[in-house]
C-alpha cells in the first residue's frame, strides 16, 4: 500500500471490474453464472456483504437486469453481468432502464457467437448487439478496456456516467480481457459521481434541464411521488404513449441527451498521429497487437499511428472524421465480421481508404498480421 492509498495487485479484468464497482459505489449485483463472466458474480458474492451490499443470484438474466433497475429505484447503484446470451435476454430491460432513465451497470465479457457459439472463447461480436440489441429509439454509452487496469478504470467511469446521464452503461469487455492476469493498480483518489437526491418540492420525476438530463436520481420511500412507466409517459410519469407530441418529445430527449453530448463522452487515446499516414482505429483486446504493430512498423520508418477507442458507443464520429482528413488509410482490426469498420467508413465520408482486418473463430490478430496490414497500406500506395 502506498502512502496515497493506491495499492498493486496481479489479477484478472472481471476481477478488476468487481474492485472498480465497488470503489465506484456499487451496492448491488443480481446475476446468473455464464462462461467467461462467471468470476464477477463469484467475487461480487465475497466483495459485497462486508461493505453493506446485496448480491442475488438470479433464477436467470430476465430477473438480473430487473433487479438491477428495482434496486437502482431502491436508491442502490447496481450492476449486473453476463455474456452474449445472456445479454440477448436483458434487452428488454435495458430498452425499459432506457425509457425509465435508469442508472445501471451491465458487464458483457464478450465470448463468440451466435447461439451458444464458443463459450470460453473471446469475440468482439456482441458490440452492435450493445448499441442496436433493443427494440425503439434509445441511446446507450459503451466502453470497452484493452486490459486488466482499463477493466478496474473504466468500470469506474461507466457507474459515473450512469449516474450523469441516467441511462444503462454497458461495460464491453471481452474473454481475453476478462481473464488475463496482470497489474493492475487500485485505490487512491479517484474520481466518483456520487448520486445525488433532487429536490421534493414541486418534483416531477422527468422534468429534464436545458441540457435534457434529469436533475439527481430519486429514490422509493424517500418521499417523492414515483411512477416508473415502461412506456410513454410525460414530466410526472403520468402514460402518455397515446400523445403523440409527448411521445415524439420524450423519445427526442432519450436520444438526444447522449448525442448532443458525444464531445464530453467520447473518449479515446491517440498513440503517434501527428504524422501518420496509414492510422489503425482499434479497441479492446484487439488493441493489444495494433498498437505493438504500429510500434514496430515506426521502428521501420512507416509513419504508422493508432487511434485506440475507450468509449464505442456514442461512437466518436468527428475525431474519426479528423483522422481521415490527415491520414491516407485507417485500418480497423476487429473480432467479428466486420462492423465497426462500417462506422469507420461512415464517419471517414471517402477522406481516407478504410481497410478492415476482421477475425472469427476466437483467435486475436497477431502484431504481425496488423504490421502486414500496415505495409501492405503503404506498399499499394495508399500511404507515402
Amino acid at each position: 500500500m502506498s502512502e496515497d492509498g493506491r495499492k498493486v495487485r496481479i489479477i484478472q479484468g472481471n476481477e478488476a471490474s468487481v474492485e472498480g464497482a465497488i470503489a465506484a459505489g456499487c451496492r448491488f449485483f443480481a446475476g446468473y453464472p455464464i462462461t467467461p463472466a462467471s468470476e464477477i458474480a463469484e467475487l461480487m458474492s465475497r466483495r459485497l456483504p462486508p461493505v453493506g451490499g446485496t448480491f442475488l443470484q438470479m433464477e436467470d438474466e430476465i430477473a438480473s437486469i430487473n433487479a438491477v433497475i428495482g434496486a437502482s429505484w431502491g436508491g442502490a447503484k447496481a450492476c449486473t453481468a453476463s455474456s452474449g446470451p445472456g445479454i440477448s435476454l436483458m434487452q428488454e430491460g435495458v430498452g425499459y432502464a432506457a425509457e425509465t432513465e435508469t442508472p445501471c451497470v451491465v458487464i458483457n465479457v464478450m465470448r463468440g457467437g451466435p447461439a451458444t457459439g464458443q463459450p470460453t472463447i473471446s469475440s468482439q461480436q456482441d458490440i452492435y448487439q450493445a448499441r442496436y440489441g433493443g427494440h425503439g429509439d434509445y441511446e446507450i454509452i459503451a466502453l470497452v478496456p484493452s486490459s486488466a487496469q482499463e477493466a478496474y478504470d473504466l468500470t469506474i467511469k461507466a457507474f459515473n456516467l450512469a449516474e450523469e446521464f441516467r441511462v444503462p452503461v454497458y461495460l464491453l469487455s471481452d474473454e481475453i480481457v476478462g481473464h488475463t492476469r496482470e497489474r493492475v493498480v487500485m485505490g487512491g483518489p479517484i474520481e466518483v459521481r456520487e448520486r445525488v437526491a433532487p429536490p421534493k418540492e414541486g418534483y416531477r420525476p422527468y422534468a429534464a434541464g436545458p441540457d435534457g438530463l434529469l436533475p439527481g436520481m430519486p429514490a422509493f420511500n424517500d418521499g417523492y411521488r414515483l411512477l416508473v412507466e415502461g412506456q410513454h409517459h410525460d414530466e410526472r410519469g403520468i402514460r402518455a404513449g397515446d400523445d403523440v407530441n409527448k411521445s415524439a418529445a420524450l423519445v427526442q430527449r432519450l436520444n438526444d441527451k447522449v448525442r448532443k453530448n458525444i464531445d464530453r463522452i467520447t473518449d479515446v487515446e491517440r498513440v503517434d498521429l501527428d504524422d501518420a499516414e496509414v492510422a489503425v482505429v482499434c479497441f479492446g483486446s484487439t488493441a493489444r497487437p495494433a498498437l505493438e504493430a504500429v510500434q514496430s512498423a515506426r521502428e521501420k520508418g512507416v509513419k504508422a499511428g493508432a487511434l485506440r477507442l475507450r468509449v464505442i458507443w456514442p461512437f466518436p464520429e468527428k475525431v474519426v472524421a479528423e483522422l481521415a482528413g490527415r491520414a491516407r488509410t485507417l485500418i480497423v482490426p476487429e473480432m467479428n465480421i466486420g462492423k465497426l469498420v462500417l462506422e469507420v467508413r461512415r464517419s471517414a465520408g471517402g477522406r481516407a481508404e478504410v481497410i478492415s482486418l476482421p477475425r472469427l473463430g476466437g483467435a486475436l490478430h497477431t502484431p504481425e498480421e496488423v504490421e502486414g496490414a500496415i505495409m501492405d497500406a503503404v506498399k499499394g500506395g495508399n500511404a507515402r
